[in-house]
């Protein structure tokens, strides 16, 4: 059955669909079967993979509100070392409105996700830059939570409200949810803040960073436009070297406590 993990974080611009793409691209290809689920409405994480997402028939927000199964919606990809994707469409933006009046409304994409866990070996969910319901849906649909970070001044602000709003999802709806850990991105070993950074985070999550920190990367930003997962666009980059290196420590994490 899947380990469901939500990369979170309020913040826009912390490399948090970035992370969800190419996290989930390396697990599949270290041989895991893999589904990325974007909860984000502006769509990234699906066109991020080449999935156009004007043209889709449905997409997640079918799911979740009209009650399409998902095995309709995911996109498979003929290629063994692909994710599927749950993609999203522009309709997901006003689910989180929709929902307010559902009942058991935060359970919405625990549901959804539950009719296909046992078809995978990772769940990845790319959450949307904010702390509303969608976001609380993928954290109860999870096991645990992913918060990428960036290096750069103010990236521990709103990190206390992120960590209150997981400690209330915790206690009140899913009390087996828990932080995985922090990742580090956009990182510039030249710059004395980023350096700087890297130990306020090492401070504030004792033994919850990940080793492998994501360099501020012109390759990484560049993948997305093309439709491409860093491994496809350039393989031999820092920055598909520290995502390889990122997924490794998740895979060993599953492995000690299994």
């Amino acid at each position: 059955m899947a380990k469901i993990i939500s990369l979170v974080n309020q913040k826009g611009g912390v490399g948090k669909t970035t992370s969800a793409v190419n996290l989930a691209t390396y697990l599949a290809r270290a041989g895991k079967f893999v589904l990325l689920v974007d909860l984000d409405p502006q769509g990234n994480a699906s066109s991020g993979l080449g999935i156009r997402v004007n043209e889709l028939q449905h997409g997640l927000y079918d799911t979740m509100i009209a009650g399409v199964a998902p095995q309709k919606v995911i996109v498979r990809y003929s290629d063994s070392g692909a994710p599927d994707v749950l993609p999203a469409s522009q309709d997901l933006a006003g689910a989180g409105i929709e929902l307010v009046h559902v009942d058991q409304r935060e359970f919405r994409l625990y549901e959804v996700l539950r009719q296909v866990r046992t078809s995978y070996d990772y769940i990845i969910i790319d959450s949307p830059p904010s702390l509303g319901l969608l976001t609380i849906n993928g954290l109860v649909a999870s096991d645990a939570v992913i918060i990428p970070v960036q290096t750069e001044y103010f990236a521990l602000e709103g990190l206390s409200q992120l960590l209150e709003t997981i400690r209330l999802v915790k206690q009140n709806l899913q009390p087996e949810l828990e932080i995985m850990g922090a990742l580090l991105t956009m990182y510039d070993r030249r710059n004395r803040l980023s350096r700087q950074v890297v130990r306020e985070v090492q401070n504030h999550f004792p033994g919850y960073v990940f080793s492998g920190v994501i360099p501020r990367s012109v390759r990484l930003a560049e993948a997305p436009s093309f439709g491409k997962s860093i491994f496809d666009f350039d393989s031999l980059s820092k920055g598909a070297r520290a995502y390889k290196s990122v997924v490794k420590e998740i895979i060993g994490m599953e492995q000690t406590a299994s």
